[in-house]
């Protein structure tokens, strides 16, 4: 992306432990052929200026796609704000957007919908809803929020609904869209998923 507008740092959230799908690490299931996470980068590599990708386990792996790659800095698998924290941290632009990796089919104007939202809200983070469904990790933050998130997690809070509550928020719609926002917890869902996602898909 290019232009006037502030510029934005995606980070892909892979830091999870894939309880759903028999403990293995979602990012790197295949889809079609392709790593999940590598649908997720396709799809959000334009919409951003630099991308960055949250891993606790198999840094490798996640390196070889050409990206940053880093871990939580809170220990145990404290869940998505534990990435969006690192991400914050290491961003070098002002704006901050995320993705899961486990969600190849994300919309190719998630990130500007969001931007255009957040600045006539004049609000600090900008989150996707589809119906009456919140998307709460798919969002666009002001990496200013950095220290507010810090002394939430430090006070133990793990939830992000919660720690949304104490924001600016604006949530964005996408009811037009709603199929974009479908994530693959099980390998039921994977074996469902369909076509793969994105013109280029075989």
């Amino acid at each position: 992306m290019s232009g006037s507008r502030e510029k934005v740092t995606g980070v892909v959230l892979a830091g999870g432990q894939g309880r759903r799908m028999g403990g293995v690490d979602k990012g790197l299931v295949e889809l079609c052929g392709r790593p999940m996470v590598d649908w997720v980068l396709e799809r959000l590599r334009p919409q951003v200026d630099e991308l960055i990708i949250n891993a606790n386990q198999n840094a490798r792996c996640y390196a070889a796609f050409g990206y940053p790659v880093f871990p939580d800095d809170i220990g145990g698998f404290a869940g998505p704000l534990a990435g969006l924290h690192a991400g914050l941290a290491r961003a070098q632009h002002p704006l901050v957007a995320t993705a899961p990796c486990d969600s190849p089919f994300l919309p190719a104007d998630l990130v500007g919908r969001l931007h255009a939202a957040l600045l006539d809200a004049g609000a600090e983070l900008a989150v996707a809803r589809t119906f009456e469904q919140p998307h709460p990790v798919f969002c666009l933050c002001r990496r200013e929020v950095l220290p507010h998130l810090e002394e939430f997690l430090a006070a133990g809070g793990r939830k992000i609904e919660l720690w949304y509550a104490t924001l600016k928020i604006v949530e964005v719609r996408f009811d037009d869209e709603e199929a974009a926002f479908r994530n693959i917890n099980t390998r039921d869902e994977l074996a469902h998923a369909g076509a793969a996602p994105g013109s280029t898909a075989p």
